[in-house]
């Protein structure tokens, strides 16, 4: 059921450099149909987001480039939903200067913070929890997160330790952890009380606008004082003057993890945050050989474990290539070891130095 005071601040600024080369600076992961399914990964996260919140309500924090991108994909929004960052910054500004524009239309506010390079299989699911925070957020004064429960001791993603119950299925965070190494990532999935930290925020308008203030008070100053213009045709310039000015921070850093008023939500979906090839990987149905094809017509023998995916119809043969990413994206062919797939964002600035910065 949607409510009026219902909002979302889709996050879709990210370059996704280690989807290269099919995720470019110029048309990054977040416009593409990296699963094969019809939509692109921003047009499946805005229609989750809708089933909750209004569409006028769902606001886009992208960089100023992909504007045309945005309105190209989303054609039912309008353009002050497209909210501009004339600079890339962390997460912490964006999300500031967002919650002060809501805020200003709406006191009673309560919002959800989500990227939009997602993969959630169950969206009934996912709903249901951020109707839960909604409520929650709405009767009290609470930062909240949703926790993924750990498959495996992954080194990837940061930890949310969490303590007791304060209802059901809400729990305090007692600390947000770094990124861990693998031994301190198995002592985390034993001591059971661990969930990833999946960068999903919900809270009011006024929470995060207050723990900016207390936590955060030069970088609440600098957006605060552009509130008189905020929605208005003087927002623009105030911005485009301000914004590259303001602190390179992120949201969990600046907020998150000094604050004393901090709640999870173990999630009850399943997830990705569709970071990499091998985790799209993950993802995708695979043929008998156990590889995962996107677009392509294939032909393999002796090969299994690839990641292929190229323009429409195209027929790609592989013969004796294990575990292996395939991709073909106009004037690049990349042919890398799963294993290696952390080192792709070194490949692309490894052939951007001796090639040109047009191939990424």
């Amino acid at each position: 059921m949607q409510n009026k005071n219902y909002y979302a601040i889709l996050m879709a600024g990210g370059v996704g450099s280690r989807f290269w080369p099919v995720s470019t600076e110029q048309f990054p992961k977040q416009f593409h149909d990296m699963l094969g399914t019809g939509d692109t990964l921003l047009q499946k996260t805005f229609q989750r987001l809708n089933k909750l919140i209004p569409t006028e309500n769902i606001f886009i924090l992208t960089n100023e480039k992909y504007n045309d991108l945005v309105l190209q994909q989303l054609p039912e929004v309008k353009q002050k939903q497209v909210v501009l960052e004339p600079a890339m910054r962390n997460t912490a500004p964006c999300i500031l200067y967002a919650s002060l524009k809501i805020q200003k239309l709406n006191p009673d506010a309560v919002m959800i913070v989500a990227p939009s390079d997602h993969w959630i299989e169950d969206e009934t699911a996912f709903t249901q929890n951020v109707q839960q925070a909604f409520q929650f957020c709405e009767q009290n004064d609470a930062l909240m997160t949703l926790g993924i429960k750990p498959t495996f001791p992954n080194t990837g993603y940061g930890y949310i330790e969490f303590g007791n119950d304060s209802e059901e299925n809400i729990s305090e965070v007692i600390q947000f952890r770094e990124k861990p190494d693998y031994d301190t990532a198995k002592q985390f999935l034993a001591q059971g009380n661990f969930l990833w930290n999946a960068g999903i925020f919900m809270w009011s308008a006024s929470s995060v606008i207050n723990a900016f203030k207390n936590n955060q008070p030069e970088l609440f100053q600098h957006f605060n004082k552009g509130m008189a213009l905020y929605n208005t045709d003087a927002e623009a310039e105030f911005i485009e003057e301000n914004y590259a000015k303001a602190e390179n921070i992120s949201v969990d850093y600046a907020i998150m993890e000094s604050s004393k008023n901090v709640y999870v939500i173990p999630a009850t979906f399943d997830w990705n945050d569709l970071g990499t090839w091998g985790s799209l990987y993950d993802k995708l149905d695979k043929d008998q050989n156990q590889n995962a094809v996107v677009n392509a017509k294939t032909l393999v023998e002796d090969a299994s474990g690839n990641m292929i995916r190229t323009a429409k119809e195209k027929v790609v043969v592989v013969d004796g290539l294990n575990d292996y990413i395939i991709v073909d994206k106009d004037e690049v062919l990349l042919i890398f070891p799963k294993t290696k797939e952390q080192d792709i964002k070194k490949v692309l600035q490894n052939v951007k130095n001796t090639f040109g910065e047009h191939y990424g």
